[in-house]
């Protein structure tokens, strides 16, 4: 192999009987750039052939150009080029921040080895270092206005030197391996040199300074109008195919998820849209837990998979059914209700006592015994009250032994007591309840003294 820094030529290959072009990904890559422009695949198939059985010379490979002599059977040569864009100087520069970022991609290409996140994140920048569909242009002496079994013998061929070494596609997009190594060696160097003991180094003023910057804010054209909202959220890919799922993956549960990722995005784009949202506190994150409720709440009509939520969770499915019954009520504080006792605090529990003293008339009381620190029970009745943290009341409603949330919450006992249970339901003499509702001296006192 002979080389400058921008040129490359290889010996020509011996013959590749009884093994593939290309065992690389990369080298895979180009084949398939190859294959899938070629319009005949008897020309193809005669050009693997030209490969295997040695046709191909020397190849040349310089900055947007392969070159080699190729020889049909009855040994008619023919020159043969393949043609691929190169890269602007602007995406050089891009590339080569990239492959600095990252620890050991430089490592890797001396390694003769091509990162795949190297090539995804050049992707995502709009570089593509690997060809595509119609990237690789042929031109041949023997005249054919496709890829001919000669240029297709060379790309074949081109595939077996991509395997030895990445840096020979590098050069056909412009650059070649001395360049592109003196080059991430100065951009390395500059990098070390702007941090000295982690902090940083001491290099001159960099960027523009926040107060500048928002001080030039009128001056700068607007921002464009954000796009928008679609109607509806996204479908999420259909997994019913013909392949059989991995062992332990269950599709519908994979649906499901997709499905409320896309519901939830929506909802979260739709509600940064509103004016003033950038001042809307941000939303509490969610234990594994609470979102397994959240989850089985809007899984209706998907058994197994509420029966997956469930088992995940540690409940049992009623457990979870009482569960998912809150959080449709009022999602996180409605769960703490029905799963958290909790005792409030002196004050908390005083006004707790004054508005169960003040929100019925005398004849209209129910009677109410204190079953906890945040709850109280109608005897006979089969309701509950229950104060949540926030300060709000709810009622809950007992079925086969167990509460159950009955009702949104309200901002005193009487309005959520009245969504359960009628004017005529409270049983049994009010007074003695109430006492009992009171706290454990019986009464609560006002100034005077006198019971409420």
């Amino acid at each position: 192999m002979s080389r400058t820094d921008d040129e490359r030529t290889f010996a020509a290959l011996p013959p590749a009987h009884g093994r593939g072009f290309a065992e690389t990904w990369w080298g895979r890559a180009w084949l398939r750039a190859l294959e899938d422009t070629a319009l005949d695949g008897q020309q193809l198939k005669r050009g693997r052939r030209h490969a295997r059985e040695g046709a191909v010379g020397a190849v040349s490979v310089r900055p947007g150009r392969i070159t080699a002599v190729v020889k049909d059977r009855d040994g008619t040569a023919h020159r043969s080029d393949i043609l691929l864009q190169e890269l602007t100087d602007p995406e050089w520069d891009l590339f080569l921040d990239l492959v600095v970022d990252r620890a050991g991609h430089i490592a890797a290409l001396l390694d003769r080895d091509m990162p795949p996140h190297l090539v995804e994140d050049a992707a995502a920048a709009g570089i593509e270092l690997l060809p595509g569909i119609g990237d690789l242009e042929p031109e041949c002496t023997c005249d054919a206005w496709d890829h001919c079994p000669h240029t297709s013998a060379l790309c074949y061929q081109v595939a077996r030197l991509l395997d030895q070494d990445p840096f020979v596609l590098l050069l056909m997009r412009g650059r070649g391996e001395r360049r592109v190594l003196d080059e991430l060696q100065v951009r390395s160097a500059a990098r070390a040199g702007r941090t000295e003991g982690g902090r940083p180094a001491d290099t001159g003023p960099e960027g523009v300074r926040a107060d500048e910057a928002f001080a030039a804010r009128d001056i700068l054209p607007p921002l464009p109008a954000p796009p928008p909202l679609p109607e509806r959220p996204g479908e999420p890919p259909a997994l019913d195919t013909e392949t059989p799922p991995a062992p332990g993956v269950d599709p519908d549960a994979l649906a499901l998820l997709a499905a409320d990722a896309a519901a939830r995005a929506h909802r979260m784009l739709a509600e940064a849209l509103v004016p003033g949202h950038e001042h809307q506190p941000a939303e509490p994150e969610l234990t594994r837990d609470q979102d397994a409720v959240r989850l089985a709440a809007g899984t209706e009509g998907h058994p197994r998979v509420t029966g997956r939520l469930a088992a995940g969770t540690g409940r049992r499915r009623a457990g979870l059914d009482l569960a998912t019954r809150a959080w449709r009520l009022g999602g996180t504080a409605a769960l703490a209700v029905l799963e958290e006792e909790w005792t409030p605090a002196p004050e908390q529990a005083a006004r707790a006592r004054a508005l169960l003293a003040e929100a019925w008339d005398e004849t209209e009381r129910p009677a109410l015994r204190a079953s906890g620190p945040d709850r109280w029970t109608v005897p006979g009745a089969g309701v509950q009250l229950r104060l949540g943290r926030d300060g709000r009341w709810w009622a809950l409603r007992k079925e086969g032994g167990r509460w159950a949330p009955a009702a949104p919450p309200a901002g005193d006992p009487a309005s959520a007591l009245a969504e359960v249970m009628g004017p005529t339901d409270a049983p049994g003499d009010p007074a003695p309840g109430l006492a009992e509702a009171m706290g454990p001296t019986g009464a609560s006192e006002d100034g005077s003294g006198r019971p409420v």
